[in-house]
């Protein structure tokens, strides 16, 4: 304790201070270390957070990129699969024209058939014409003996014309036959030829699809190792995270414990103060209200009590409410009494604790600068320092905490008739308290 405070206690020597300043030192800076050591901490584990969102959107990106892949390929499978139908099926008409010339092409030789024996019968007839010399139909008639003779002579006549025209009509439709099944050939050949064309354009484009279906596969090969590489990378980099996690968690326990090592320290003065207060050594003038240590502002950024960490996105504590205000503006008393504390810390930046009596205090931090020292005795709304963004802070404002009885408590309560604002997530809502 500070000679200011305790000057007239005679059971506290001077070596007794010195001490208890050089060990409130040690603590100090110990603390301090121990605070940039877990800044440093949460720094790589933001770091690793951060990396750790990058390659889960490179995965969800993989991911995408695999379905795609994926249902390019089955529409590939879908498009093959038609090829192969339209492949069946010009194997089908092309089998059918091959029935259909097969048929033809009887046909044709049962016409040129009929044609050569038709033939046969045409030129055996001219032949025994010729034999028979040129003896016309009128001089068969006229050489009749008689009428009875002359009626088989007509008979026979007609049965002879019957059947020259016969077989010239037979001759006739034999050639007629013959061109009909050849240009029904010609037809068959043509379409047999083009389904063929179609057939082989069907394969080949087939053959193109199978090819960019491969090149997929391959590239679905490589994305699925790319992705396999990244969940690799992730679990290593989750397993590093873990690690970090614990290490924190015990520098937190740490700091918590040195924060406590303060705290008892600071309850070590205030006793100290109180038994100089009732030995009459130390006089501290307070008053029983309190007054807003920020005039003019009234919004609160962050409340006492539990809340997700700015930092680390971890639940705490929070042992205090944060008034934002801007940077130089001035940090008034909230009551008289005696500054055990003005120092600066990692995590409290420069902060001043002022002790009411009564074992009641209160505590300013996150200040750009400091207004008062150790030993001070201060009035309701002296200026103690001014707002900033020292410390463990994301922004100016006054971190502001009250003891009551050395305990801690929501610094609101002490201003039932004040209208106070809380803003969180772009809204503004009245505090009821």
């Amino acid at each position: 304790m500070l000679a200011t405070i305790l000057a007239g206690a005679s059971a506290v020597t001077q070596a007794d201070i010195d001490a208890l300043k050089e060990e409130s030192a040690q603590l100090e800076s110990e603390i301090s270390d121990l605070e940039d050591d877990l800044e440093d901490l949460e720094n790589e584990i933001n770091s690793a957070l951060s990396q750790k969102l990058v390659i889960e959107e490179e995965i969800n990106l993989l991911n995408e990129q695999i379905a795609n892949t994926e249902s390019l390929i089955a529409q590939y499978d879908a498009l093959i699969a038609q090829y192969d139908a339209a492949i069946a099926e010009y194997d089908a008409t092309i089998a059918e024209y091959d029935e259909l010339i097969a048929q033809e092409e009887v046909n044709l030789a049962e016409a040129e058939a009929r044609e050569a024996e038709h033939l046969e019968a045409y030129r055996q007839r001219v032949r025994a014409m010729e034999e028979e010399g040129t003896v016309s139909y009128l001089a068969i008639l006229f050489n009749a003996a008689d009428f009875a003779d002359l009626l088989d002579r007509a008979m026979m006549i007609s049965e002879i014309m019957e059947y020259d025209n016969a077989l010239t009509d037979a001759l006739e439709q034999d050639r007629l036959d013959i061109e009909a099944a050849k240009a029904a050939m010609e037809d068959y050949r043509a379409g047999q030829v083009a389904a063929r064309a179609e057939q082989v354009a069907a394969r080949e484009e087939q053959e193109a699809a199978r090819a960019e279906q491969q090149e997929a596969l391959s590239e679905l090969s490589a994305q699925k190792s790319q992705l396999s590489s990244k969940n690799s990378a992730i679990d290593s980099l989750l397993a590093e995270m873990e690690a970090e996690q614990e290490l924190y968690e015990s520098q937190i326990t740490e700091l918590e414990n040195k924060n406590s090592a303060v705290d008892t320290e600071i309850a070590q003065k205030q006793a100290e103060l109180e038994a100089q207060i009732s030995a009459g050594t130390v006089t501290v003038t307070t008053q029983s209200d309190y007054l807003w240590p920020l005039s003019g502002y009234y919004t609160l950024s962050s409340l006492f009590g539990t809340r997700t960490d700015p930092f680390t996105g971890q639940p705490g504590n929070h042992k205090g409410i944060d008034i934002p205000a801007p940077r130089g503006t001035s940090i008034l008393a909230a009551r008289g009494g005696i500054v055990i504390t003005s120092t600066y810390s990692s995590s409290y930046g420069n902060y001043v604790v002022v002790s009411h009596g009564d074992n009641d205090s209160t505590l300013y931090a996150h200040m750009s600068s400091r207004a008062v020292s150790v030993g001070d005795s201060v009035s309701q709304g002296q200026v103690l320092g001014y707002v900033g963004s020292t410390g463990r802070s994301t922004g100016n404002h006054l971190h502001f905490e009250v003891r009551v009885g050395g305990v801690r408590c929501d610094p609101i309560d002490m201003y039932p008739g004040l209208t106070l604002y809380y803003q969180s997530g772009g809204s503004t809502t009245v505090l009821s308290h």
